[in-house]
């Protein structure tokens, strides 16, 4: 809302950078550059897009250049793995190879020396069979010698076993094993494991070297990329500064249509401060009728405030008291002619306020329509606004009116509702047949745990000058 003027803010000066009202278009800021609100809002969207296009622009340079450094980091630890891993593969396969040729050498070795060690077995199991036979024959000959039988000598002598048959063992020999060369063999074939290591290694070091071609191929693709989003912010920039110029172009009409649109709203304005003054002057004195209000609700001693207790207080349950729904009805009723009446809402979430019929139905559960005798309008939940129409019609304000003032033609069937403080029609009720005594009707709602405790006011008019 206009802090000078109390009317809403529907322009911007493009002069002062501000939001103004249609009376300050036409007095402080009457030779300033003022557009709508929406072509303002327009304008400087367009300007923020442009800045969020730059700011794009900007965040895609950097982000290039992040996944250019974060590729060359992948690409360092993608060489360093490589290394690493080629380097424990070589020296792997060499201690392998090592290890290996070192186990065979053992083994030939090993080999070697059990062959000789078998044969020498041999010639010792034979020479100790041989050394038995002798030692047999040599107990035979030393027991016949012994004897002092001349006769027994001489026939047992030819009945000896003659000498058994053995071995000349003179050029037999036990010779080691000759390892000569075994060793260099060994080293040999480590050369032939290296050279092989070498190969595979010349090999991987070929690879290296054409993806490091591949990559810098991609490298200078992504130059490539860069330089286009640069063509890009450049065209960008040109299309701007044509959106510019043709905006320049399009200034004298766009001012000429808001000088008509100025003109057309200040017209609107004077017209409702006009319609709001003239039924103002048919207002009405009002009280509170204490026998139609429901027990629970609390009214001033003035009879013009109600607000939502906490206490049911214990009353009689004459006809004319609502005993369920939270409103009373005003002691004033009128049957022809023209009333005005102004209520204050500030601070309330949900109210009721309009006219009721004499004969409607105060006991129970309450269904507010015209059809029913009910002409009203409601607020719930602090901002949806209701015309308790048939069906019910969802109204769309401008701004939460604090004082709300309600006009009955009873003649004309009219039942009209007004934001005192916006000078703006809310709503109207037209082509009513009234037959009966018109009340008007107060309904505070639920204080719901005191968020809704402001009382409803029936306020004095202030006549507009």
């Amino acid at each position: 809302m206009c802090v000078k003027h109390d009317k809403l803010l529907e322009l911007f000066c493009q002069t002062d950078q501000v939001c103004v009202c249609m009376l300050c278009s036409v007095s402080d800021h009457k030779t300033h550059d003022v557009v709508p609100l929406k072509e303002g809002y327009e304008g400087k969207k367009a300007e923020l897009g442009k800045t969020e296009a730059e700011t794009q622009q900007m965040i895609q340079k950097r982000r290039l250049k992040i996944q250019e450094m974060n590729r060359s980091v992948e690409l360092s630890k993608e060489g360093a793995d490589r290394e690493i891993a080629d380097g424990v593969q070589v020296f792997t396969a060499l201690k392998e190879s090592v290890e290996r040729s070192q186990a065979e050498l053992m083994d030939t070795i090993k080999e070697k020396q059990r062959e000789t060690e078998e044969q020498a077995e041999g010639f010792i199991k034979e020479l100790e069979q041989e050394v038995s036979e002798l030692k047999k024959r040599s107990s035979e000959v030393e027991q016949l010698s012994r004897s002092e039988d001349q006769l027994h000598l001489l026939q047992s002598f030819t009945s000896l076993n003659a000498a058994p048959p053995t071995k000349n063992w003179t050029e037999v020999r036990v010779r080691p094993p000759s390892y000569e060369g075994t060793v260099r063999r060994a080293v040999t074939q480590l050369e032939e494991t290296l050279r092989k290591q070498m190969k595979k290694l010349l090999e991987v070091e070929l690879k290296r070297v054409q993806q490091s071609e591949v990559e810098l191929k991609r490298v200078q693709q992504s130059e490539v990329e860069l330089k286009r989003v640069q063509q890009s912010e450049v065209e960008l920039k040109r299309v701007q500064q044509s959106e510019v110029e043709l905006k320049s172009v399009q200034q004298s009409e766009v001012e000429v249509k808001r000088v008509q649109q100025s003109e057309v709203e200040l017209k609107r304005v004077q017209q409702s401060e006009v319609e709001l003054k003239r039924v103002q002057q048919s207002e009405v004195e009002l009280t509170l009728d204490p026998d139609t209000a429901q027990p629970w609700l609390i009214l001033s001693d003035d009879g013009k405030q109600v607000k939502d207790g906490d206490v049911w207080k214990n009353l009689p349950n004459n006809p004319e008291r609502f005993d369920s729904c939270p409103c009373v009805l005003a002691k004033q009723s009128f049957s022809s002619g023209r009333f005005y009446y102004e209520v204050q809402v500030e601070g309330k979430t949900d109210w009721e306020l309009g006219v009721a019929r004499e004969s409607i139905n105060r006991k129970g559960n309450i269904s507010l329509s015209p059809q029913n005798g009910f002409w009203m309008i409601w607020l719930r939940n602090e901002n949806e606004y209701i015309a308790c129409a048939g069906p019910p019609v969802r109204l769309s304000l401008k701004s939460q009116p604090q004082k709300v003032g309600v006009f009955v033609d009873y003649e004309e069937g009219l039942v009209s509702f007004y934001d005192v403080d916006a000078a703006a029609l809310i709503y109207s009720f037209t082509g009513c047949c009234f037959k009966e005594k018109l009340y008007p009707y107060f309904s505070t709602c639920q204080n719901y745990g005191g968020r809704n405790s402001a009382p409803l006011i029936i306020s004095p008019v202030n006549h507009t000058e």
